[in-house]
């Protein structure tokens, strides 16, 4: 019997197949499934009846080591990565083409050489550009004003010399990959950013960070839908994944936390994009609200979370006549699904019909929100619109409809509110707060409300 050499690989998801077909049968792309060679056995573990030492295990009691964290003097950075770079640690950065994942790291990796290790001395961090060479990387440092950081610089994309290079005892404390798609490992028989070659390259890269200790920066391309493109099979062999976000019409950009070992996840930070590089938002919620109008139909405040942090931003729907065969629905920010949702909500309980409209809905400044508490902004920016009655100007509002048409409570209202009378709204309009033991604390005048159909009779009364 003729012994297998090669086995069918699909690039988007990673897993494996008998023969080649068209169409992946675990994440349903089509023409994603190429032959690669199988890897050669080099370690005697993988054969059958070789045996292993014995582990030897303790109890859970015990003095835990205090974790020590280096801080790259980005306060954003630091917080969605739960408050610093834990030595040993990988992360994986991902984000669209040109959307500033190499700026932030160089950055980062330029500010983190001004500050000491866990010894006491002076942080060092090594580039590793797989995609540029290295004047370019130096064009873009000089832009930024980072000329003068004590960052060592090299273009390479072998992982065999890569690891050569840094598998000593002099290891830099921080070590970036820019980006893991470019690299390649001589033991695997495929193109550089297929499955097989990104597995083995970061599975090589991360034992060494995790041997010698430094924070290892891996960068990754994205899909057009989103999700990390060949890394992510990478994705639960590292400790944390953040994505980096932004509209290209927009000079703001989100990092968002999506998986963090040594932190909060769903934490973001939010960055300026400027001609000087990226800058921090200390305060994200006044910068949403700079260009906001009070005054206008369709406009609606929403005091959102993000990971631990409350943020305000502006919802805006514009209900029109329909222009076409079909109405449209075009949503940017939000969950399209989300809004069908609501939209049948409105007509099946209120008794609005919307079936003769056209309905966008934006939020402004190119957040994207996923928390279901927005729900009530958005019906209530959409009813405002359809009746063309302006929101009150200091009012916010938060709470999620269920299909019944009930306005469910959501966790973290004080946070919320704090936010709100932080920035001088007056008023809120929230679900019930069914707690008997606590009350909600704030200097906002509060409305409950328990049912959609309320919120769109106050929009009916004259």
């Amino acid at each position: 019997m003729t012994k297998k050499t090669s086995r069918f690989v699909c690039q988007a998801c990673g897993s494996v197949h008998p023969r080649w077909a068209g169409k992946c049968d675990a994440c349903g792309e089509w023409n994603t499934i190429t032959e690669e060679a199988l890897p050669e056995k080099s370690s005697p573990y993988e054969t059958a009846g070789h045996g292993g030492k014995s582990l030897e295990f303790v109890d859970l009691k015990g003095a835990p080591e205090i974790m020590f964290r280096l801080t790259s003097q980005i306060g954003e950075l630091d917080r969605v990565c739960g408050g610093g770079l834990v030595p040993g640690s990988v992360i994986l950065v991902g984000g669209d083409p040109g959307i500033g994942k190499s700026t932030l790291l160089l950055q980062a990796t330029a500010y983190l050489t001004k500050g000491v290790n866990k010894l006491g001395v002076p942080v060092q961090a090594a580039y590793i550009s797989g995609e540029e060479s290295v004047d370019q990387v130096r064009l873009r440092a000089l832009r930024l004003g980072l000329s003068d950081a004590h960052v060592e610089l090299a273009s390479a994309t072998s992982v065999r010399n890569i690891v050569a290079t840094l598998d000593t005892a002099q290891a830099p404390d921080v070590v970036v990959i820019d980006s893991i798609q470019t690299m390649f490992t001589d033991t695997v028989e495929s193109a550089p950013g297929t499955v097989a070659q990104v597995r083995a390259a970061g599975n090589e890269l991360i034992r060494l960070a995790k041997r010698r200790g430094f924070v290892l920066f891996l960068v990754g391309h994205v899909t057009k839908e989103g999700t990390l493109a060949g890394p992510r099979v990478l994705e639960h062999m590292v400790d944390t994944v953040l994505y980096f976000e932004g509209d290209r019409g927009h000079h703001f950009r989100i990092l968002r936390s999506v998986k963090n070992r040594f932190g909060a996840t769903d934490e973001i930070g939010v960055f300026e994009m400027t001609e000087q590089g990226l800058t921090e938002v200390p305060n994200p919620s006044a910068l949403f609200l700079a260009e906001r109008r009070g005054n206008i139909s369709g406009n609606c405040v929403y005091a959102g979370i993000e990971g631990s942090r409350p943020m305000l931003v502006e919802i805006q729907a514009l209900v029109a006549p329909m222009g076409g065969s079909a109405p449209r629905r075009a949503v940017v920010g939000w969950d399209n699904n989300r809004l069908s949702m609501i939209l049948a909500v409105i007509e099946a309980r209120c008794g609005l019909s919307l079936a003769n409209k056209d309905v966008f809905l934006n939020v402004a400044g190119g957040l994207k929100i996923t928390e279901p508490a927005c729900d009530l902004a958005v019906a209530a920016a959409i009813a405002s619109s359809l009746m063309q009655k302006p929101m009150p100007a200091d009012m916010v509002v938060f709470g999620e409809i269920g299909l019944s048409g009930e306005v469910r409570a959501v966790a973290q209202s004080d946070l919320r509110l704090k936010e709100a009378s932080k920035l001088g709204f007056e008023r809120a309009l929230i679900p019930p707060h069914h707690a008997k033991k606590t009350k909600l604390q704030s200097p906002l005048s509060i409305t409950e409300i328990g049912h959609l159909k309320t919120l769109i009779d106050s929009f009916l009364i004259p």
